[in-house]
């Protein structure tokens, strides 16, 4: 499905973009580039940007005009954080996925981004059907190219993709939890040391017994744990002995 994404950037001005571009768009699974009339490229500057991205720079069309770019595309989206005098169907990139979810027959999508400076120009978000607009602080909505790219890609991915489940994540060591009689002998341990350092004061010691137990059996203290805390709670006994 995220095949069917093309992003196109218009009259790029540094090839820097390009390659960060190239990079944030496989990091979430786009593949399919296209740069309309890019003021420098190729470039080594571009590759070295794209790091581990640069086949998608070598697989990009390079076109003309915005025309060439989409003209295969059924829904055309243009991404801009300023609003027009003709205005646009305005929607965030959260809201893009519904709108292509409920279009799936209008496939595939082009994603329209503008030049550096002024972004996209009035002629050619007219061509979009949505504009896409990330709501970035207003007073500095400012947002670099490819991490632009990088949101819409972030979005597109979460609702698409088929790799979007978290990932296994392997326990080494799967521990049990301290025995209740244990815990209690912790609890006396940390009691015995907090008074010989002086930090609690026997005669007034109820609430901080009451909190410790509180944020040991919280905690979910395993053995291991348990052994790391006795431990340390022995070093200072030690330092503290006459």
């Amino acid at each position: 499905m995220l095949e069917k994404f093309r992003v196109v950037l218009s009259h790029t001005t540094h090839p820097g973009n390009i390659g960060a571009t190239a990079r944030a768009m496989k990091v979430m699974g786009l593949s399919d580039l296209a740069l309309v009339n890019p003021t420098h490229f190729p470039s080594a500057e571009a590759t070295e940007r794209a790091s581990k991205a640069a086949d998608i720079l070598s697989k990009a069309s390079v076109c003309t005009d915005i025309e060439s770019a989409i003209t295969d595309c059924r829904l055309v989206v243009g991404a801009s954080v300023r609003t027009r005098s003709l205005p646009s169907r305005l929607v965030t990139p959260r809201e893009l996925v519904e709108v292509v979810k409920n279009n799936l027959e209008n496939l595939p999508v082009a994603l329209l981004f503008g030049t550096e400076n002024s972004g996209l120009t009035n002629e050619e978000l007219h061509l979009c059907h949505y504009q896409v607009y990330i709501p970035t602080n207003p007073d500095y909505s400012s947002l670099n190219l490819a991490s632009a790219v990088q949101l819409i890609s972030y979005e597109l991915r979460l609702a698409f993709s088929e790799l979007q489940h978290l990932p296994d994540q392997r326990v080494v060591e799967k521990e049990q939890q301290v025995s209740r009689a244990q815990l209690e002998g912790l609890l006396r341990h940390f009691e015995k040391t907090m008074i010989s350092t002086g930090y609690i004061n026997p005669a007034h010691k109820k609430q901080i017994d009451n909190r410790m137990n509180r944020l040991l059996s919280k905690a979910q203290v395993t053995e291991s744990e348990y052994r790391l805390l006795r431990g340390m709670l022995s070093s200072v006994d030690k330092l503290i002995e006459p």
